[in-house]
């Protein structure tokens, strides 16, 4: 099923936490795996340490962005549609008008 427009930018609204990137076990320790966030800010690869305690809720979060970045997509997918269809619509209807020129400026008698 198709959402409109209206309803992905309420379901983008309704994320409430996003964290970019990619939630990576590192090695596994005595008492479980232990874990980084890689992902990039402004061009350059970001490591960040998510302890044990942490990781399921930066999963969500990463889970979250994942959403919000095929929603926007989508949004962004069907305005595309919608201004091509417009202006080809337009551009159908349009009948040849004159074309615009400006008044040219009178010579001087000197």
């Amino acid at each position: 099923m198709k959402s409109s427009p209206q309803e992905l930018l309420q379901q983008i609204a309704a994320i409430q936490h996003m964290e970019p990137g990619k939630l990576c076990v590192i090695r596994e320790g005595p008492d479980g795996p232990y874990r980084n966030l890689q992902c990039r800010e402004n061009g350059k690869p970001i490591t960040r340490y998510v302890s044990q305690d942490q990781a399921d809720m930066v999963a969500t979060h990463t889970a979250n962005y994942q959403k919000f970045r095929g929603l926007v997509t989508q949004y962004a997918r069907q305005v595309i549609e919608k201004t091509r269809a417009e202006r080809i619509a337009g551009v159908k209807k349009k009948t040849k008008k004159k074309p615009f020129s400006l008044p040219r400026a009178k010579k001087s008698n000197s």
